[in-house]
């Protein structure tokens, strides 16, 4: 590969797939819980537990999906396939969930969420699995998977935060977050979003895909229980293991306060919609940051203490907004002195979950060809599937426990910031904070265990070579 993979066309159609992934992930993350109580009128437990079956379901396909792919011979690759099925599946999934297609009643309303949120869930598995295992076979250099890492996780994060500052700042925020118009709006935009990026990558990258050895091995569903034996066999791999048990405390953490960040800042910090917005437009920088800092970082620390020590940060910072309001020593909730220096801190902090982000599954390719040494068996798919089949499960836990919380706080009612006491925004920083940062601090601990370096892959690469 190229010293500057700028000039590489397949960098670029690498990293726009998953502008289609941070779509869906803002969507689900911060719409999708206010959405589902505040216009489908479902309480906050039983949504919760909606689109924690449908995060279950995901999870489980995740792993199946990943290991066919591994084993996929065909003439379009083994991952792409898989990626045509969804570029048909999830914009039209997307859709329908923010604009019904049948009459919404009470009775089908919980049952109409659940089928939504499963559809596209299975989607994004087809489309964003196969896409990011692509990375093992086409760049094998150790420090050159934090760039090419770092310009996908750019391209989620402008997705989703681009079409998240339009919707606070014209639809949604400016119909309110309990009116239909502005999701309506929204879910039409994003599917056509969505549609454009799986085509615009899955095209660009077809002729390097064809072009890939194709696996020994095909995949039979009438030997299913072999199947899932050679999925145990690759998952004992001892570094995965830490990868695998760093992102079930993650996805409780991550699904437990995305699912609340709409109910933070509209009733804690009392933002307008408008002023949500200005807080993306903050974070438009930190991709940007992140995309410079993460390979640099990397390279110089190696991938281990760089993905520690920027978590770390992002964690120490989370909760300082919150306690201050609540000591009486921050801005004036709602005023713009408040929402710039918020603004300020979250940028700061997505710049360091973003570099986490990227060391994380750059570790994970690293993983391949150590257990490719051990098994003699590539399972790009398999690992990074089993590493989300991990976040998204357990991450169900965390929307539960979110909606619980809203239940519990007394929130499942209210519709306006005066709605909204001192005692409830105690109440909510009470429950949120501990659990969230306890279960990152728990996060950064498992990394540390991780032993693959800079020195180890070059070995595995060695004795890969020899082997053939």
């Amino acid at each position: 590969m190229s010293a500057r993979p700028e000039k590489n066309p397949l960098y670029w159609y690498y990293g726009s797939a998953s502008v289609a992934f941070g779509i869906k992930n803002n969507a689900f993350s911060y719409l999708l819980l206010i959405y589902s109580t505040q216009v489908m009128g479902i309480p906050g437990y039983l949504a919760a537990t909606a689109l924690a079956v449908a995060m279950t379901w995901d999870a489980v396909s995740d792993l199946l999906l990943g290991h066919w792919s591994d084993k996929t011979q065909s003439k379009l690759g083994r991952r792409h396939p898989f990626m045509y099925a969804g570029f048909i599946l999830l914009p039209i999934s997307f859709y329908a969930l923010f604009n019904p297609v049948i009459d919404i009643t009470e009775a089908n309303r919980w049952f109409y969420l659940l089928g939504t949120a499963i559809l596209i869930r299975t989607a994004v598995t087809l489309v964003e699995v196969p896409s990011v295992a692509l990375l093992p076979d086409l760049v094998k250099d150790y420090d050159e998977r934090n760039k090419w890492l770092a310009l996908r996780h750019a391209f989620g994060w402008y997705g989703g935060n681009g079409l998240h500052v339009i919707n606070m700042g014209i639809w949604v925020g400016a119909y309110g977050v309990a009116v239909q118009a502005g999701y309506s709006i929204y879910g039409t935009v994003g599917a056509l979003v969505i549609a454009a990026s799986i085509l615009i990558s899955s095209l660009g990258t077809q002729k390097a895909a064809s072009a890939m050895p194709q696996p020994t091995e095909s995949f039979r569903f009438r030997e299913i229980f072999s199947e899932i034996k050679q999925i145990g066999q690759s998952v004992k791999n001892a570094n995965f293991f830490w990868l695998f048990a760093y992102s079930l405390f993650v996805g409780a953490a991550g699904g437990m306060s995305t699912a609340l960040y709409l109910y933070n800042v509209t009733y804690f910090f009392e933002f307008s919609g408008p002023q949500i917005a200005i807080t993306g437009v903050f974070v438009f920088a930190s991709p940007a940051i992140a995309y410079f800092l993460a390979p640099a970082l990397g390279k110089r620390l190696g991938k281990k203490r760089a993905a520690m020590i920027a978590l770390f940060g992002a964690i120490l910072l989370y909760p300082i907004p919150y306690i201050s309001t609540l000591a009486g020593i921050w801005p004036e909730s709602g005023g713009w002195n408040s929402l710039m220096i918020y603004s300020v801190f979250v940028m700061t902090e997505v710049v360091g979950f973003i570099v986490g982000g990227v060391m994380l599954d750059s570790m994970m390719a690293d993983v391949v060809e150590d257990s490719e040494v051990t098994t003699s068996r590539r399972s790009e798919g398999l690992f990074y599937a089993a590493r989300s089949f991990a976040g998204k499960a357990v991450s169900a836990l965390g929307i539960i426990l979110a909606g619980s919380i809203v239940s519990l706080v007394g929130m499942d009612g209210i519709k306006g910031v005066e709605d909204m006491t001192m005692e409830m925004r105690g109440d909510l920083a009470g429950f949120f904070l501990p659990a969230y940062c306890g279960l990152y601090f728990l996060a950064i601990y498992l990394i540390s265990r991780y032993k693959i370096d800079r020195e180890t892959h070059q070995n595995n690469l060695e004795k890969l070579a020899k082997a053939d």
